[in-house]
């Protein structure tokens, strides 16, 4: 960053432009107690063994790690194997900038390449960007795909079993811009997108259709149906994931008529944490390749024939001409898809495929104890792959997560969170971390709430 010194006359400019008096204006919000932290009251500073000491005091807080936890809604909790972090956070990898240059980034580059290579794998389709910022983000970078290549068509359809967070920053990305959004509803009795609904609000304006496989409610889409219906309708199928491991465990999208899949890969190895972190994804077929947003690491060969990598498409406003840019990304999440890429290696198509399989069959396994109460229900009892709704018949949702939290467990999400209407329902996720015993317990605690 540069330092830009500036003079008394400036500052007199400033303070006339802005209409105050002295400096401290500034921060006349701030209680004036607050205001400046008095220097000579600073503690002293702790020695190496001092700050551990006070480190973990202020960890014992955090009481997470204390409870069963089957939270999910986009952020999923599964095993990670140590060598993929201890690769990952070496200096070659951690401290890269850009890979510029080629001659100098080649493990970079590389590890880029293999992780679209990976991801072009999983979702059946041609090409993979080299990462974007998370899921919802994705989703906003899809649509306006979408609507490029569609050229001179405005509108774009949004399934209400989207994750309403992704809705949300698709309304934020297309807010200021010519392009109209609006909601298809989902069928009441499957969950799953109302193919009446969004053949009806279809027309010559709409460039594409955004739906959620498996949904924000857990259920598998017919994605070969959707995206059949768009395409009689000379629109593009967009397909949003937000459970990663959900494309190891069904058939790929691409083989389902789907053009553009966009979604969130954390579950590919990256650990939960307060807010992140997270990564985007987003692949389709090979005629979108010059409409992609961030960019696209290639392999080709050195003038001596050698086999070597790099940067073949770079899209955004810093590389190109602003006008011509597909996005104004001014970053990606280079060291989080090499995260997720070793992560991929490591577990290989077999252990991906048992892993996936083991969150469904967890959730199965759960769906079949519960159904035994009657104070409960499974809302979708058929095509769910880890999440399914539970509604709660003989209490108030708060107080039914209340009492499962003082026996240690943290049941799921409320619907009421993103659906104001669903005061009865919760969202709960299963993994390959949860056992047996721990289902057990979930089910015998519910049992207990009647």
């Amino acid at each position: 960053m540069r330092y830009l010194p500036l003079t008394d006359a400036d500052r007199a400019e400033i303070k006339n432009v802005i209409g105050i008096e002295n400096t401290e204006e500034l921060f006349s919000d701030i209680p004036e107690d607050k205001r400046y932290y008095p220097l000579d009251k600073i503690p002293s500073a702790l020695t190496e063994d001092e700050i551990i000491k006070k480190f973990k005091e202020i960890a014992r807080k955090n009481c997470f790690s204390e409870y069963l936890s089957f939270l999910g809604a986009g952020a999923y909790n599964h095993f990670t194997p140590e060598v993929v972090s201890h690769l990952s956070q070496k200096g070659e990898f951690l401290t890269p900038y850009t890979p510029y240059q080629p001659e100098v980034s080649q493990g970079s580059l590389q590890a880029m390449f293999e992780y679209q290579t990976m991801m072009t794998m999983l979702t059946g389709m041609d090409v993979s960007n080299a990462s974007l910022y998370d899921g919802g983000t994705a989703a906003a970078e899809g649509v306006l795909l979408a609507l490029r290549k569609a050229r001179k068509k405005s509108r774009i359809l949004i399934s209400s079993g989207l994750h309403p967070e992704y809705i949300e920053i698709i309304n934020t990305y297309i807010n200021n811009l010519d392009y109209q959004a609006e909601i298809v509803d989902t069928d009441e009795q499957t969950g799953t997108v109302n193919l009446d609904d969004l053949k009806g609000k279809m027309d010559e304006n709409t460039a594409g259709f955004i739906f959620q496989s498996p949904n924000f409610f857990g259920i598998v889409e017919d994605s070969q149906a959707i995206s059949d219906l768009l395409h009689e309708n000379k629109a593009y199928s967009i397909q949003a994931v937000s459970e990663a491991m959900s494309m190891a465990f069904l058939s790929p999208a691409g083989q389902k008529g789907v053009d553009i899949i966009v979604g969130e890969a954390q579950s590919f190895g990256l650990p939960l944490g307060f807010g992140g972190p997270f990564l985007g994804f987003i692949a389709t077929k090979k005629d979108f390749i010059r409409q992609l947003p961030g960019r696209i690491v290639g392999q080709t060969l050195d003038k001596d024939g050698k086999r070597g990598y790099v940067l073949t498409l770079s899209t955004r406003e810093q590389h190109i001409k602003r006008e011509k840019a597909t996005s104004n990304i001014c970053t990606n999440q280079a060291w989080c898809a090499l995260h997720a890429g070793i992560y991929l290696a490591t577990m290989g198509k077999k252990g991906l495929n048992e892993i996936s399989k083991a969150n469904h069959l967890n959730t199965a396994y759960f769906v079949k104890e519960v159904g035994k109460y009657s104070h409960i229900k499974i809302r979708y009892k058929q095509n769910f792959y880890n999440e399914v709704v539970l509604e709660v018949k003989n209490m108030k949702v708060d107080n039914f997560l209340g009492e499962l939290q003082k026996k240690g467990i943290l049941c799921g999400i409320p619907l009421k969170w993103f659906f104001p209407d669903q005061q009865e329902a919760i969202l709960v996720n299963f993994t390959e971390l949860h056992k047996k015993d721990d289902i057990d317990k979930l089910v015998k605690a519910i049992g207990e709430l009647k």
